[in-house]
């Protein structure tokens, strides 16, 4: 434990330090005894019936491809039962992609001729669960053999410490603000790394990136816009991917309106409470205003999708309901038919910064782990109808 000791001064600025470095030390502890020794992420592995639902066969189908030897058995055997890491699930998925007669079936990526998918998830207010909605759409879709980059556009950094990355542990690598900066920018190729979860590759954050609000406002201009900065930065990386996915800050500065001007696809997480609905409605009126403005300075904006997704979902209180009921009659189908349910599973995963793919059922109530699950399988699957739909795929 962190010893308490008094305050230095109570002099503001000095309180604030104070409070500032005993936190940092604290989470620096935490996180050093969360994760492994060099503060690295692992994924755990994936048992027999977890690996045939995630590559779409069957138990039997999988035990019949190993026994033909058409694909390798997983190192971890215990006591007859097979256990597969999330690569040796990707090698799997491009060997049965080879020899499947229909083109896609295990490796579902974009062809040439189908766009760069970018999703941006952004909200007014946080605790909307944008971070949360981001980790667990991204875990779903490199689950799938989708290649996935999320993009960090939080100074705060949580969907980056959520990928493994800390920024409270003296991280100091390349981020999305050196991709993005006005002054000597880097290659987007050059920030963007891969994470311990197979498919998924983050462009990181930490708190310089708000950097970008104070340059924007001093140095954007007609040559020189700063809603065409993400949009090109991405462009430098887009024959990587499938998917693009990002979290944007609780503020309508000029990091969110730049990613609305790089976005295919919107999503607005809120929860069912008549102050998100009405913060929620004050966003959309100034990120509507925004838009004709940067449309006016000739950004194209072109959305495939715009849908409000209702996140904290409780299907037993009333309220709550009533005001989903609300949404969808008011908006219609502007309201994603699946909700991200409000669940202890999926809380207790976050606080140790995963996702509940990452979590094993057995360590927790199993019909509260299905529950949450079904639930983030739901979001996932509605957005991935939607993206093959942008794709003009069946």
């Amino acid at each position: 434990m962190i010893p308490v000791t008094p305050l230095a001064s109570e002099k503001p600025s000095v309180l604030a330090s104070d409070i500032s470095e005993r936190l940092n030390a604290a989470i620096r502890e935490h996180l050093l005894s969360a994760f492994a020794p060099d503060s690295t992420k692992t994924l755990r592995s994936f048992s027999a019936p977890e690996a045939a639902d995630l590559l779409g066969v069957s138990g039997q189908f999988m035990r019949k491809m190993h026994a033909e030897g058409a694909i390798p058995e997983p190192k971890d055997v215990r006591g007859g039962r097979r256990f597969y890491t999330a690569q040796e699930l990707w090698s799997a998925r491009e060997i049965l992609e080879k020899s499947s007669r229909k083109k896609g079936r295990y490796l579902p990526r974009r062809s040439r001729n189908e766009k760069l998918q970018i999703w941006q998830l952004m909200n007014f207010k946080g605790g909307s669960s944008k971070s949360t909605t981001s980790i667990h759409l991204a875990h779903y879709f490199a689950l799938r053999g989708y290649r996935v980059l999320v993009v960090d556009l939080d100074p705060q950094g949580s969907l980056t410490s959520m990928c493994g990355i800390s920024p409270e542990i003296e991280f100091d690598g390349l981020t999305v603000y050196d991709a993005i900066r006005y002054d000597d920018p880097v290659s987007m190729a050059d920030v963007v790394v891969p994470t311990y979860f197979p498919g998924l590759s983050i462009a990181p954050s930490r708190l310089l990136l708000s950097e970008f609000e104070t340059e924007s406002a001093v140095n954007s201009n007609a040559d020189h816009p700063f809603f065409t900065r993400i949009r090109n930065a991405l462009t430098q990386v887009e024959e990587d991917f499938d998917l693009v996915l990002m979290d944007s800050p609780p503020q309508l500065g000029f990091l969110t309106i730049a990613g609305m001007a790089a976005a295919s696809s919107l999503i607005v997480p809120m929860t069912p409470s008549m102050l998100d609905v009405s913060s929620t409605a004050q966003f959309l009126e100034l990120a509507g205003a925004y838009m004709g403005v940067i449309e006016d300075a000739g950004a194209t904006l072109q959305y495939d999708n715009f849908k409000f997704l209702i996140t904290r979902d409780e299907p037993t209180d009333v309220p709550s309901q009533q005001l989903t009921s609300f949404m969808r009659a008011l908006f219609q189908d502007r309201v994603m038919s699946a909700t991200a349910l409000k669940s202890t599973a999926i809380s207790d995963a976050t606080m140790l910064k995963q996702s509940i793919y990452e979590v094993v059922r057995s360590e927790m109530t199993r019909a509260t782990y299905d529950r949450a699950k079904g639930s983030m399988d739901a979001v996932g699957h509605e957005v991935e109808v939607m993206i093959h739909q942008s794709w003009g795929r069946k």
